[in-house]
């Protein structure tokens, strides 16, 4: 059973949502990049598996993104049609403050790229809790806060979709949620 909240926030909407990233119906899809723009496994794995080859690609001329960065790619055969590559820190290559600023500079640089290609609706995993080693309950507070400031500022997104996986993630995205964003 696919779970889901919603919370109004600025000029958009924050949701979460437990389900598969690749099967959003959202304008551009976030992908939790390396730097080299390489779509290996996890959640870029799924991408390029569902997405097709025309996504590494892209990745492959764009050649890479610093962390903390965003490019935009076409979405190949995904329902969305931009992949935005967000490049997250690998935790524990700095010290955690500049994890932090590192993690919230992709998310923002993210939407970004989904405001200046007019993507009105954009879904982001979490962001470096993979093989980068992020604890995902601090990921979250700060991905959430990252986000919910985008859409105090912009129009564009107008809704921003953490897509997460699995019972345990959606849990401690709604803890982080409800800390960040009180009822």
């Amino acid at each position: 059973m696919e779970r889901k909240i919603a919370r109004t926030v600025g000029h958009g909407v924050l949701e979460l949502i437990e389900g598969d990233l690749t099967e959003m119906d959202v304008d551009a899809v976030v992908n939790a990049a390396n730097s080299a723009l390489q779509l290996g496994g996890g959640v870029a794995g799924a991408i390029r598996r569902k997405g097709g080859p025309s996504i590494q690609e892209e990745c492959d001329v764009l050649g890479s993104c610093p962390d903390g960065g965003a490019v935009v790619t076409g979405g190949g055969r995904l329902r969305a049609r931009f992949v935005i590559h967000a490049v997250g820190p690998v935790w524990d290559r700095q010290p955690a403050e500049e994890s932090d600023r590192l993690l919230a500079s992709a998310c923002r640089e993210a939407l970004s790229r989904a405001r200046e290609i007019g993507a009105a609706s954009v879904a982001l995993p979490s962001i470096s809790t993979g093989i980068f080693g992020f604890p995902i309950r601090r990921a979250a507070t700060v991905l959430l806060r990252a986000a919910a400031a985008h859409l105090e500022r912009h129009a564009v997104p107008e809704r921003v979709v953490f897509c997460l996986f699995g019972t345990e993630a959606f849990d401690v995205y709604l803890e982080a949620l409800d800390e960040v964003l009180p009822r």
